[in-house]
């Protein structure tokens, strides 16, 4: 297990608005989301902590990583051939989230979540290409507990998945993630999952019917989620 504290990323004017995908750029916006930025980059300090893991005792629905125990059709499938798995979490940091925006001002409370978003995407970037170069890997894959395939693999099993770094108090006590009792992270702006190795691409969006999702990395393929199901009933 690794903690990755204060991962160097470039929080830019530029990174923000590309994440907030805005179709006009007007002064206005882009002012005040400067402003915002002012007030994230002296204190942004994200943080990341994951265990290289192995897998056991696959089993219909289920595996075991790290001796942990998970149920899910589409990761166990995906899986089937990957032997050593990257389990993660990877936090904007309490320092982003404990910046003071008055809770009336909803115009730069919004611009600033879009900041800590952009903050924890290019942490997680970081932390993925830190592991490509420390354990030589080619392209990687990631699922995450409650992301897009609900039914599948519920956000129930975001304990399991802190289980895996020794349980809430710990990973609260290393990175600042707290785990509430409805498997929510705090701060908000954290991700957790999986990392695998793969020869084809996949992501979680692909399985997710949802439109309109500021998300979305990549389209809902239903011919993807039957195969799936086809897989694992034979």
């Amino acid at each position: 297990m690794e903690v990755l504290n204060n991962i160097p990323i470039k929080l830019d004017l530029e990174a923000v608005l590309k994440r907030m995908r805005l179709r006009n750029r007007r002064e206005n916006i882009v002012g005040n989301v400067r402003e915002m930025l002012e007030l994230a980059r002296p204190v942004a300090k994200p943080k990341a902590i994951y265990e290289v893991a192995y897998i056991e005792n696959k089993n219909g629905d289920s595996l075991e990583i790290g001796g942990v125990k998970f149920t899910s059709r589409v990761l166990r499938v995906n899986l089937d051939k990957v032997e050593r798995v990257f389990p993660f979490i990877v936090t904007c940091g309490r320092e982003l989230d404990e910046v003071n925006i008055p809770p009336d001002d909803f115009i730069k409370g919004y611009y600033f979540d879009q900041i800590k978003e952009t903050a924890v995407v290019l942490a997680r970037q970081q932390v993925e290409k830190y592991l490509k170069k420390r354990y030589a890997l080619g392209q990687l894959s990631r699922m995450a507990p409650g992301a897009a395939m609900k039914i599948d693999w519920p956000i129930t099993q975001q304990m399991e998945l802190f289980s895996v770094f020794g349980g809430r108090e710990k990973v609260e006590e290393l990175i600042g993630v707290r785990l509430t009792d409805t498997f929510l992270m705090v701060p908000i702006k954290s991700v957790s999952g999986i990392l695998f190795p793969t020869e084809v691409s996949f992501e979680s969006c692909q399985m997710c019917p949802r439109e309109n999702c500021i998300g979305r990395r990549v389209e809902y393929d239903p011919e993807l989620e039957k195969k799936y199901q086809l897989e694992t009933t034979k």
